[in-house]
């Protein structure tokens, strides 16, 4: 079987969904309890399907069909939400999650643009050779670090941009591990931006990745149980988001 060929333009296997059921462009929050925190900035709102860890709602924001997909934890379900909403039409893919610090200064809630990931996953090894870049596409990342600064303007929260590392293994970023990043210049790291840059490369779809600081791993402070500031970044990389894609009219 050629899993390539099979299950196109058919209600999906994993995510739910169906062609005619999306936007040109998804939004992916890794949560799925995030999914509706996309909907709040959208009218017409539908909740379109839920299975296992892929949720999607879809609505309309300024007058754009917009469309929101969990992509769960790491890059193997990351990988292949942007590949079954490339069957059903999306056409770009914009991550919108929580991530990592990993330089001094960075706070929490602060609002990080991805210029690229250095690919600590195993996925993207499966999809392409060791050396192939994971990049988003350059005029969506700029979009979304122009619309970050306007978001952001008058408050407290900075907007930065950089290199970031995807790894599979959360639990596995030692004090060393952090501190080798942290040398190279990375700015942050999460766990699905690889596989969504390589797929997206691979199957003609632009893709971007704005995220909030939700700790910072050199300074060593958490937001994680207060959540306050993390919440306030979450919505502002989601209107961020969403005005890129209005802006580019993805």
């Amino acid at each position: 079987m050629d899993k390539d060929e099979v299950g196109r333009d058919v209600r999906q296997f994993h995510i739910g969904v169906a062609p005619g059921e999306v936007g040109t462009v998804a939004l992916l929050p890794g949560d799925p309890f995030r999914v509706p925190l996309v909907a709040e900035f959208l009218t017409d709102v539908r909740d379109v399907a839920h299975n296992r860890e892929h949720r999607t709602m879809t609505g309309t924001y300024r007058g754009k069909l917009i469309t929101a997909t969990s992509t769960g934890m790491g890059c193997p379900s990351t990988a292949i939400a942007v590949e079954e909403l490339a069957r059903v039409g999306v056409t770009s893919v914009i991550r919108v999650g929580s991530s990592a610090a990993l330089q001094p200064g960075v706070r929490a809630g602060d609002l990080l643009v991805s210029e690229g990931s250095l690919r600590a996953d195993g996925t993207t090894a499966a999809y392409v050779h060791h050396g192939y870049p994971a990049v988003p596409d350059l005029e969506l990342a700029l979009e979304l670090r122009r619309a970050a600064e306007r978001v952001a303007a008058g408050s407290d929260v900075a907007v930065r941009s950089g290199l970031n590392v995807s790894s599979d293994a959360f639990y596995a970023e030692t004090p060393e591990v952090v501190a080798g990043y942290s040398r190279l210049g990375m700015l942050n790291i999460e766990m699905e931006s690889s596989a969504m840059y390589v797929v997206a490369r691979l199957r003609g779809l632009r893709a971007g990745m704005i995220c909030a600081c939700s700790s910072n791993l050199v300074d060593g402070s958490s937001v994680y149980e207060a959540g306050e500031r993390l919440h306030a970044g979450w919505t502002a990389g989601i209107e961020a988001a969403l005005e890129a894609a209005v802006a580019l009219d993805l």
